[in-house]
Order: structure tokens, then C-alpha cells, then sequence
């Protein structure tokens, strides 16, 4: 199964505008939402019958037994992460800030500290017939959101095995769950915005993506609101050989369509047009990476 990713270096850019109508358009029968930190593509999905939500559990974290527990302050003084405090002359370990490294557990002279099994997140997975939307919902506070991302997309390649392809929303910046949205993908969409910082961030994902040999297209949304720095980011793409997909102008349309839980595709508008073409484009230049 390929893998179409649609990424940008900053949130608030069109990602997940972008990635919904590409969804419908193709008529996916794999896709995923990779931003687990605050996952919104099935705000704009159809229901699906199917739902199975199982646990996700990522680092243990450290539990103090009290009756073994000496308040040596041993552990309180080695945890760097202020996980351990002292409370009516008892040490106690407070499980958000817990980082799960096990150096308490290791210095505990009397054996008083376990690591145990705490609930990350929810791993959650909706079929329909023969189509399939992974995706995950980390909890608050929750690290390793690099793993929950790679168990998402593990989960979609379980039960698409046979599909041609699959359509990844990933999620915004340049950290782990990024790099691990990345990972196998075949083809990664930057979208960008015509701002100085979108233009700075649109860079940072550029030279993330490469790092990791993902082949790069690149698209402007909003392009009409600053119309020279549009310019200047198509003309840095042409100059660093990446391949320039398409401009997408601001249009309330696409506002109105994501209030009202659609694409923009489901409107005639400028938006729509343009994001009609881009999909074309970006198909093909899927289909030119796969036969490399």
C-alpha cells in the first residue's frame, strides 16, 4: 500500500481541508488522521458502522507502595522531572508529570517503586464495508506520541493490506509524530500559507522530509492574501527542484463547508476548483513516485 502524506510546517495552514477532499475525491478506501494530539479529519468523515476503540498504554509510569516506602527522599532528590513529592510525610509520584525513565524505581534502596502500565491514549479504528480511518486520541500530558502515530498507521496497513493506496493527514511542525508520519510514505504534500512564518516553517518540513528521502510536492493555500510571497515560495520550489502542485485562494466557502462538517469540494467554488486540480497533479506525481 502506498502512501499519499499531507503535511505543513505550522498548524492552521488548510492540512486537514486539504486531506478531506482529497479523501473524497479519490473515494479512499484507507486513510488516517495522524495529528493525535488534536485529531479533527472525522469532524468532516462520514459515520462509519464499525468502531473498535482499544487502549493505548505508552511509557509505565512509577507507583510508590506505601508500605514499603521508607521516605528516604532518595527518589524525590534524583527525579528531574519533579514527579515525586512529599505529602503528609509520605512520597508520592504524580502520574502526569511522570516520564516513565525508571531511575526512581532503580534507586529505591527498599524495593518500594514499580513501573506500571498507564493508559496513554485510545487507538481507534472505523470500517466501513471495504473502507477503513485510522486514527488515535492521546491523552493529555501523554508523551510518545511518535509510537501512537506508528500504531495508527500499522492498524490502517493491518486491514488495507490490498488497497492501492492511502491518504495520511499528518499533523503540524517538524517533531516525532512527523518524522513518524513520514516514515514509508511515498509522497508527501506540504501545504503552505504566504506568511513569513509559514514560508520559514514551509523550509523547516521541506529539509525534514528530505532528510528521510520522502519525495516533496509542494501547494500554497490562501495564495491571494499575499500574493508576493506566493510568488516567492513557487519560485523557491522550482529553484530547490521540487515539484510546485498548485496555488489555492482564500475563499469564505471553505470556511462555510468546514462549519458545516464538509469539503470544499462539496461547493462550487474557487477553492474547490483549485483544490480539483491539485488532487489531479498530486495524483500523478504520485503515480510517477511509485514507478521510480
Amino acid at each position: 500500500m502506498k502512501q499519499l502524506l499531507i503535511l505543513s510546517g505550522k498548524g492552521g495552514t488548510g492540512k486537514t481541508t486539504i486531506a478531506s477532499a482529497f479523501i473524497k475525491l479519490a473515494q479512499a478506501k484507507a486513510f488516517a488522521d495522524c495529528d493525535v494530539d488534536a485529531p479533527n479529519l472525522h469532524l468532516v468523515m462520514e459515520k462509519f458502522p464499525e468502531e473498535k476503540i482499544s487502549d493505548y498504554y505508552g511509557l509505565d509510569k512509577a507507583v510508590i507502595d506505601p508500605s514499603r516506602c521508607a521516605n528516604c527522599g532518595i527518589c524525590l532528590d534524583a527525579c528531574r522531572f519533579h514527579a515525586i513529592e512529599l505529602k503528609g510525610g509520605q512520597h508520592i509520584v504524580d502520574p502526569i508529570a511522570c516520564e516513565g525513565c525508571t531511575l526512581c524505581a532503580y534507586l529505591c534502596p527498599e524495593k518500594a517503586i514499580t513501573m506500571v502500565k498507564a493508559k496513554a491514549g485510545e487507538l481507534k479504528l472505523y470500517s466501513n464495508k471495504d473502507a477503513h480511518f485510522s486514527t488515535a486520541t492521546l491523552s493529555m500530558g501523554s508523551g510518545t506520541t511518535g509510537l501512537l502515530v506508528t500504531q495508527v498507521k500499522d492498524q490502517l496497513k493491518g486491514v488495507s493490506h490490498e488497497t492501492e493506496f492511502a491518504i495520511i493527514d499528518g499533523s503540524p511542525g517538524i517533531g516525532c509524530p512527523v518524522i513518524a508520519s513520514l516514515t514509508g510514505a511515498d509522497l508527501a504534500l506540504i501545504v503552505a500559507e504566504p506568511s513569513i512564518s509559514g514560508f520559514s516553517d514551509m523550509k523547516r518540513i521541506i529539509l525534514t522530509a528530505a532528510k528521510l528521502g520522502v519525495t516533496i510536492a509542494v501547494c500554497v493555500n490562501k495564495s491571494d492574501t499575499n500574493e508576493e510571497l506566493s510568488a516567492k515560495i513557487e519560485a523557491f520550489c522550482w529553484k530547490e527542484g521540487l515539484f510546485f502542485a498548485g496555488l489555492i485562494p482564500f475563499d469564505p466557502i471553505a470556511v462555510k463547508a468546514v462549519n458545516e462538517g464538509k469539503t470544499v469540494i462539496d461547493y462550487s467554488s474557487p477553492s474547490g476548483t483549485a483544490v480539483r486540480a491539485l488532487y489531479t497533479k498530486t495524483l500523478q506525481m504520485l503515480k510517477e513516485t511509485i514507478r521510480k
